[in-house]
């Protein structure tokens, strides 16, 4: 056997055979229940809350973070940990905020509740439009990252390793609708879980005094902390620290659970406030827990590798996200190396499934329901598989592009693109449901004035951190639709009042909404 292939054998190739069967027959066996219309997009109801939660998990937590995580806290320190901590921000927000506004209006999409709200079919079209986008390049990088890791470090075929990871993805998506993604994400958040864990106890194990050598480099070696990473950057209040990173990671996830069509559509699973709280919290304790496991690993290698000098060679020398995949192919025992990189493959199959469901979803309901509004439950269905088939080609021709150029890394790519497609979205949601006063007209300018100022941001300020990118887009999103709305009331001489229950506060008729206050 050559060189290139030694710690990843026909044993580990076999393991990732079997993994990849395995998902393939979950949604052959949930296609034979012939779903259709609005069970097809939402489920039959039937799925545990708690299967939804892992769900929802498996979705957030990609490759990106199993990779570039762990590559960012080998390469220097935890401060990226701060972001994955504002979950802690972004979890009670959504609960207070929104969960009880989708539940009270059984939404069909996310941007459903855009054309509820604010009375604009245009505006449900637009936050769609967007999302699509946002998603396809979300699947193409997920689909990137762990294949030309592993193509690069265990001699396979980069471009063999995407398109068998977008078949089996686009196979069940197709056939089982959401209900055999629901189930397949947790089988594969399941497998990502054991995965991370029995990597990060082999490598303590490996360490010359195991847990203590990282307690002692995190706490008295700088490896958490350094001092150039200050609390607050007095000298550039929007630049990166500890409370910028914090804040801005908070409203970053809070922006995708509320206005991201792959995390909302697991909310519209159900109506129960109960257990739309329940898959929050159990989401966020889980995202918590699994990106310190990353960050855990990261430190661990690197302790791994000063203990090890000569095992260190240029492989990975130059980009920071191959670090874990090259001590899984080279460092691991034979079968282990398979598991670890079934629980990669799970973590990026999870996110292309969940993209390609939620995408054909809001197509279907968001876009092809304005063209056709009378849709048999039978051709919506269709329509979705078709679409489901075009974009996950669509996210495979991308993700081989992606492989062919030079990445640094891919959290951070993913990071600011994702700052830019759904700050400003999100950011017409918080209007929505904070104001009832406000109009599509006001919305309409919030979003571009949004938009155009993160993007100003981007190509003229970078002293600017991307985490800022989330807290610029809602306050100019709320500062520009309230002050357009007031003028526009101005000049109509009307007065417009949010329909019924869309909001956080009572509407003119007393009834009353969630607990919450409104700005305008």
């Amino acid at each position: 056997m050559s060189q290139e292939l030694q710690g990843f054998t026909w044993i580990d190739i076999s393991v990732l055979i079997v993994y990849m069967t395995a998902v393939l027959g979950i949604g052959i066996y949930f296609s034979k229940s012939r779903m259709s219309g609005k069970e097809f997009f939402k489920a039959d109801g039937s799925v545990p809350w708690f299967v939804t939660s892992v769900s929802i998990f498996a979705t957030i937590i990609s490759p990106l973070s199993f990779l570039s995580l762990a590559g960012k806290s080998y390469d220097g320190t935890w401060m990226l940990w701060f972001a994955q901590l504002g979950t802690l921000i972004a979890v009670p927000l959504t609960i207070r905020l929104f969960l009880p506004v989708y539940a009270r209006l059984n939404i069909d999409t996310a941007y459903h509740y855009l054309e509820i709200r604010f009375q604009s079919p245009a505006l449900r079209v637009l936050g769609a439009v967007m999302f699509m986008i946002f998603q396809l390049g979300r699947m193409a990088i997920v689909m990137y990252l762990p294949c030309v890791a592993i193509g690069n470090m265990a001699g396979i075929s980069v471009d063999l390793l995407i398109l068998a990871m977008g078949v089996v993805s686009i196979v069940y998506s197709c056939t089982g609708g959401l209900k055999a993604v629901l189930w397949t994400d947790f089988m594969q958040g399941v497998i990502l879980l054991g995965g991370i864990a029995l990597t990060l106890i082999y490598i303590v194990l490996k360490l010359d005094n195991g847990a203590a050598d990282i307690a002692d480099a995190l706490f008295s070696q700088g490896r958490f902390l350094t001092a150039r990473d200050q609390l607050i950057d007095w000298n550039n209040l929007l630049g990166t620290s500890i409370v910028v990173t914090l804040i801005g990671g908070g409203l970053t996830t809070f922006c995708t659970y509320i206005s991201s069509q792959d995390i909302v559509q697991r909310f519209t699973t159900t109506t129960s406030v109960r257990d739309l709280t329940r898959m929050t919290i159990g989401n966020g304790l889980l995202s918590i827990t699994c990106a310190s496991l990353f960050f855990m690993i990261g430190t661990a290698l690197y302790l791994y590798y000063q203990q090890r000098p000569e095992a260190i060679t240029e492989a990975f020398r130059n980009s920071q996200d191959q670090v874990v995949v090259y001590f899984i192919t080279k460092e691991l025992p034979v079968g282990i190396t398979g598991i670890i990189l079934a629980a990669l493959y799970a973590a990026a199959q999870s996110s292309i499934s969940t993209g390609i469901n939620s995408i054909a979803t809001s197509w279907v309901m968001d876009v092809q329901s304005r063209i056709s509004p009378d849709m048999s439950a039978h051709r919506q269905t269709r329509i979705a598989r078709y679409i489901s088939l075009a974009v996950g080609v669509a996210a495979v021709i991308t993700a081989m592009y992606l492989a062919r150029i030079d990445i640094k890394s891919a959290y951070e790519l993913f990071k600011a693109f994702l700052g830019q497609a759904l700050g400003a979205l999100a950011g017409v949601f918080i209007l929505g449901a904070l104001t009832r006063k406000t109009t599509a007209t006001g919305a309409f300018a919030a979003f571009v004035a949004a938009t155009a100022l993160i993007l100003y941001c981007q190509f003229n300020i970078p002293s600017i951190s991307f985490w800022t990118y989330s807290i610029i887009a809602i306050v100019t999103t709320l500062t520009v639709g309230i002050a357009v709305s007031r003028i526009q009331s101005m000049i109509t001489g009307r007065a417009y009042h949010a329909p019924e229950g869309s909001t956080l506060v009572k509407t003119r008729s007393g009834s009353s909404a969630a607990a919450g206050g409104a700005l305008s």
